[in-house]
Formats: structure tokens, sequence, C-alpha cells
């Protein structure tokens, strides 16, 4: 059983049951404990995948063969391809027919994309991370990928090189058309599978035969040359000029306790009671700065005679209080 020793003083946690060793006793089962489980172990029966709609999946993958043929997208995705004669970069149906490696680098070479695959091969680096306990121990980079209808030996020639992948046209994958979700794969075609796009997806006048009712999606736009289209004397003539741009910023609450505008807002007197405050404190500071001597210059003749009078008659008094004080002893 897995009894738990209430009023004890330990923890209510399953313990060990038995004795005699130093396990007997010692806490068990829980995610906290030693040689406990773990909470909430992963299953291998987890949701794995998720449903996507057929149309989606097609759209995507139209999508990346669609971005494969722009020079742009495929060097801003790091492919070398200066040297390359034409992309999309389609090439006789000879090249299904190589079964030799040796054969397949001197065609990469012919074609300027043996660049791509050096590319490749000088990027491989261990992977950071746990990574590299779990069969991923190294990373490198995607090299061209080849896309043929048959194959008749092709994939023996070219499965050794590095970043070099094989793909039927038939069964185009969309994780080796964009890896990683990033669209613009160099992609090299041998003549007849790019024969057979049009087949599988379909043109804008005929559906497709293999993906049976399947329609390209027409494009929002007949001209992606936006910068040609803003700045054409046709468009830039109704346009009107632009102003000067007007910012309203966010509002500013000030204290008007510590600022003299806001505060004037609020009561305009009080520019005036803060002139008269200054005033009074320049003129008690005029005052404390005076010496003795100057104070005394200022007292009129009248008031000190009033002064020494006032002291004679309080030392009088003195006196005679203290002599009546004598004459009581």
């Amino acid at each position: 059983g897995r009894p738990t020793r209430t009023s004890r003083a330990v923890a209510r946690i399953p313990r060990v049951s038995g004795g005699g060793t130093h396990r007997a006793g010692q806490a068990a089962f829980g995610n906290m404990c030693r040689k406990g489980r773990m909470f909430a172990p992963t299953k291998t029966w987890r949701r794995w995948h998720r449903k996507t709609n057929k149309n989606q999946r097609r759209f995507a993958v139209a999508s990346a063969i669609a971005a494969s043929a722009l020079p742009a997208l495929l060097m801003a995705r790091g492919h070398h391809i200066s040297k390359v004669p034409e992309v999309p970069l389609v090439v006789s149906d000879d090249l299904e027919k190589l079964t030799k490696t040796k054969q397949a680098v001197l065609a990469l070479k012919k074609l300027h994309a043996l660049t791509d695959v050096l590319r490749v091969k000088r990027s491989k680096k261990l992977r950071a991370g746990q990574g590299k306990m779990r069969n991923r121990r190294h990373v490198q980079r995607r090299g061209p990928l080849i896309v043929y209808a048959h194959d008749k030996g092709l994939s023996r020639a070219f499965r050794n090189i590095p970043g070099v992948e094989l793909c039927s046209v038939h069964t185009l994958n969309l994780l080796k058309l964009a890896p990683g979700g990033h669209l613009g794969r160099f992609i090299i075609w041998t003549r007849s599978a790019f024969a057979a796009l049009n087949k599988t997806f379909g043109t804008f006048r005929r559906k497709a035969v293999y993906k049976h009712g399947y329609t390209l999606p027409r494009p929002l736009i007949h001209n992606s040359d936006l910068a040609r289209l803003i700045n054409s004397d046709e468009i830039q003539a109704v346009l009107s000029k632009a102003g000067p741009k007007k910012t309203r910023r966010a509002t500013r609450k000030k204290n008007p306790l510590k600022n003299l505008g806001v505060l004037l807002k609020l009561n305009p007197y009080a520019l005036t009671l803060r002139r008269k405050e200054i005033l009074r404190s320049n003129a008690g500071k005029k005052k404390n700065a005076m010496s003795p001597a100057d104070r005394k210059k200022r007292i009129s003749e009248a008031k000190l005679k009033d002064i020494h009078d006032h002291k004679l008659k309080r030392a009088k008094a003195s006196a005679a209080y203290y002599k009546n004080v004598l004459n009581f002893c």
C-alpha cells in the first residue's frame, strides 16, 4: 500500500513501506519526490497533427511554386543564383537518366548551381541546444530542389550531395518547396516535370486533371510592379500633393503648482501675487544684510532719547526695589 504517516510531523506524501533499509520510509510516487514520477507525463498518443483544408494546402503549394520563379525571393532566402542562366531553371529530361554522383556534380557545375551546393557544405555546424543529444546533432542550409517526372536513376545520383533534395512533380511537398514557411526555394525542373504542372494544377482557362476540379487562384493585381504603377504619370497626375504632416500628440497634464504658465491660465492674478512675494523677500534680504552700525543710523535721535530714558527709569526702579528688599530683611 501507500501509507501516509499523519500526526508524525512529516509531510502527507506516500512512503515506501517496509524496513531494514534507508529506502524504507522515504517519500515516493510524487512529482516532487526522488525516484518519483513527473507531473503530467507526455504521452505518445498526443495530438501531433492538425487538419488543414485541402484547398488551403493546394493554395500554399501553388504559391510556393510561383514564388520559386522570382529571383529576388530566391536570393532573399540565401540561394547563390547570380550565375544561373534563368529562373525558373528548366533542363532536359536527360537529367533523369543520371545514375552516378560524379555525373550529377558535373551537371550542377554546368548549370552554375554548384556554388549553392558549396554554400550548403560550408554551413554545416553543430546544433545549439539539447537537440545534439536527440539525433539532430548537425544543422545546415538548404540547397537546390530537383523536381522530376520519372526517376530513372536520378535519386541515386543526387541523394549523397549535401543540401540537394529531390521530389516528384506528382507528389510535391510543401515542406520542401518552402522550408520553414519561407518562400523562394531554388528549384531545378526537368522538362517533363515542368510540362506536367499544367495537368497537375491546371491553367486559368482549364481545370486541373490530376487534382480533380481544382482551379488556380487568380491574381489580385495584373501588374505586380507597384512602384512603377504609383510613379506613373497617369496616377501622379490625379493624386494631390502631399501636405505637411499633422501629428496630434497626446495632451500632457502639467502641474500648475510647478508650472507657472499653466498656473496663469487658471489664475491670472497669480503673477501679481508672485511679484509681491518676490519684492517682500528682496526687502527682507536687504534688511538682514545691513550691519548694526547702519541700523543705528537709521533710528532717529528722538527714538534714541526715548530708549535711553526708558532704560534709566528701569534702572532707578530696580535700585529702589533692591533697597526696599534690604530694609525689609
